[in-house]
This record gives structure tokens, C-alpha cells and sequence, in this order.
């Protein structure tokens, strides 16, 4: 497909799957200049697509099923995909679009294996279209800010980090296996386990891991509710985090320095960020202004600039794929299944 190339013409999104990750989704291509839903793709389009089509004026010609997903290939008001599936299926729906052509921006976890994620790895770069995995953290300015902090030496040299993501209590698809390939690990600690990534610039060489159900009855039969890990990098970083789908806790992360600390909380919400620390320079601290869903915005508008410029996106399928393969690690340390 050719380069969107006209800097003034919006990137036209198709989002694959009507839940609410791609109602926030597309509020942000509404409030964005670079990006526009063009067409929608749903399993239940009867009934979730004509408000779409209503509120961002979606030709009903552009409306597909599952099952005829596939004639993406001949509309020419499509340039992208936004996939905002269940977990499971994130590769048939991305390795689809790559074969007709489409630019792809699906959401984390990439998939539910390290051999998925290769799969739309390969498509995407076989049929020459642009693959970005939806980091939506690493496109907050707030988020940047902190990270260049931690990095510059403003705390010392990091020694470690402690982070986690807890008490969101999901319900539906998130506790099947089948549609969600793993429990609370994949769906909130991902968010710390890729932000130390991201800060530390390094992929984890050791992993320890405990993971626990302690709510009584049918909900977590199929998937951990509770996870803890501990990560060893090359450099000697140490970082512990973990998640859980029914402890009443906080999102954070905390930045150990030999000068100095970074204290991130609320963390990995849609709005509300907020850190403090102390630097060789005396104390910090931040409250973002951003309101939901302005980290979308960040995130799609970033997608819209590689497509159009020809560029690497900053958090492209390799970032969802050592994602993955450190996800898998940690639930082989904690003697879990694996999708």
C-alpha cells in the first residue's frame, strides 16, 4: 500500500472490535488532526456499529463482520487497523489486515505466545506494512519526562525497581484462557514489567515468580488471580512487580537510585499520573494534565507520523514481542501453563 504521504491528510482507521478499548480509541482519533474512523469491524455490528456510524459520520458500506474482514483489502478509505480484540485474537486479525494491505496498531499484550507475536511480526514486514504494538506509556510526555530523569543520572546509578498493578477486578473474556491466555499477568503486569524494560533499556536475564487464587469459586478457575515476579538484568539491576485481579492495591512504580528515588502513583491509569522523588538536585515531582484519553492521542498520532514519513515506530511488534517471551519466562519460574 503507498505511504500516506500528505502530511495534512488524516491516517483512516478501521477498529477491529467495538469493546471499550476502541470506544476510548476512537474519542481520540475524534480529538486528534492526524488520525480519522473511517470503518468499523465488529462481531456484532448490528448492534454496535450505527452509534459509531452516527458519531463519526462511518459510511454503513464501511461497516464489516468477521467474516468478510477480509475485503479491507478493496476499500481505499482504509489505511490502518486498530485491534482491540480479546488477547487470543490479536495474530489472525493482524496477520489478516497485513495481507490486505492495511498498517496495524494493536493493543498490548501483543498475543498469547512468543511464536504469535513472530507470526505478525513477519506478515507486517512480508507484505511492507507498519506493525505498532499500543504502549499507550510511552507516548505520554509525563511518562517520557520521568524516564529521561531516571536515566540521567539526576537519582545516581538505578539499582532497582519495585512496581505492580492491582485491584482491577475484571470480569468476561479476561478469565478465559482460551480468549485471554493467561491471568492478570498479561492483562496489568505487563504495564510494569514493560515500563522497567523501557527505563532500564536492558531484557531480563533471570526470573523468579509465585502465582496465587485465593478467592474461593468458579472466577479463576481458568486463569491466575494474583502474580508476583523478581527480575534479574544484566547490568545487576534487580526489580520486583507483580498484579492481581482482586487485591485492593495501588498502580506504581518506584525508581531506586544510589542518589536518589522516583516515586510514580497512580501509575498506569488513563489519567491522574502523578510522581515525586528525591535527585542530587533536591526534590521533585509532577501531576500530569492530561484527561482521558489523551495518552491515545499521543499513541495514534505517533502511528499516523510513521506511516506517513516512513518510519520505525517507537514501540513496533519486536517491543511486544520480548514482552512476551519475558512473560513466559516468569510463568515458566512460577510453574504455571503457558497459552
Amino acid at each position: 500500500m503507498p505511504l500516506h504521504a500528505e502530511a495534512q491528510k488524516p491516517l483512516r482507521f478501521a477498529p477491529v472490535g467495538l469493546g471499550d478499548i476502541s470506544d476510548i480509541f476512537m474519542r481520540a482519533c475524534a480529538q486528534s488532526n492526524k488520525c480519522k474512523v473511517t470503518a468499523l469491524v465488529s462481531g456484532h455490528a448490528k448492534e454496535k456499529a450505527p452509534k459509531y456510524e452516527a458519531l463519526y459520520g462511518i459510511s454503513p458500506k464501511n461497516v464489516y463482520n468477521y467474516e468478510n474482514y477480509d475485503e479491507i483489502a478493496h476499500n481505499p478509505e482504509i489505511d490502518a487497523v486498530y485491534i482491540g480484540l480479546p488477547n487470543s485474537m490479536h495474530a489472525e486479525y493482524t496477520i489478516r489486515a497485513a495481507k490486505a494491505g492495511k498498517h496495524v496498531l494493536c493493543e498490548k499484550p501483543m498475543a498469547i505466545s512468543s511464536k504469535e507475536c513472530q507470526q505478525m511480526i513477519d506478515a507486517c514486514r512480508e507484505n511492507n506494512v507498519k506493525l505498532m504494538i499500543a504502549y499507550r506509556v510511552h507516548y505520554d510526555p509525563m511518562w517520557q519526562q520521568i524516564r529521561k530523569l531516571a536515566r540521567s543520572g539526576a537519582i545516581g546509578e538505578i539499582q532497582g525497581f519495585q512496581g505492580g498493578f492491582y485491584g482491577i477486578k475484571m470480569h468476561g473474556w479476561r478469565l478465559n484462557r482460551k480468549l485471554a491466555g493467561g491471568g492478570s499477568l498479561l492483562d496489568l503486569g505487563i504495564y510494569p514489567l514493560n515500563a522497567i524494560r523501557w527505563f532500564t533499556g536492558e531484557e531480563p536475564d533471570h526470573f523468579a515468580a509465585q502465582v496465587a487464587t485465593k478467592i474461593p469459586g468458579p472466577r479463576f478457575t481458568e486463569v491466575e488471580e494474583s502474580i508476583e515476579f523478581n527480575m534479574r538484568f544484566p547490568s545487576g539491576i534487580l526489580a520486583s512487580s507483580g498484579s492481581s485481579y482482586g487485591e485492593n492495591g495501588p498502580a506504581y512504580l518506584s525508581v531506586d537510585g544510589t542518589h536518589g528515588n522516583l516515586w510514580v502513583e497512580p501509575a498506569f491509569y488513563y489519567d491522574g499520573l502523578k510522581y515525586h522523588g528525591t535527585t542530587i538536585h533536591g526534590p521533585v515531582s509532577g501531576i500530569s494534565p492530561g484527561k482521558q484519553p489523551y495518552q491515545f492521542v499521543y499513541e495514534a498520532d505517533h502511528f499516523a507520523d510513521c506511516v506517513r514519513y516512513n518510519r520505525t515506530p517507537a514501540t513496533p511488534g519486536e517491543e511486544g514481542l520480548k514482552d512476551m517471551l519475558a512473560m513466559e519466562a516468569i510463568y515458566r519460574a512460577a510453574g504455571a501453563p503457558i497459552a
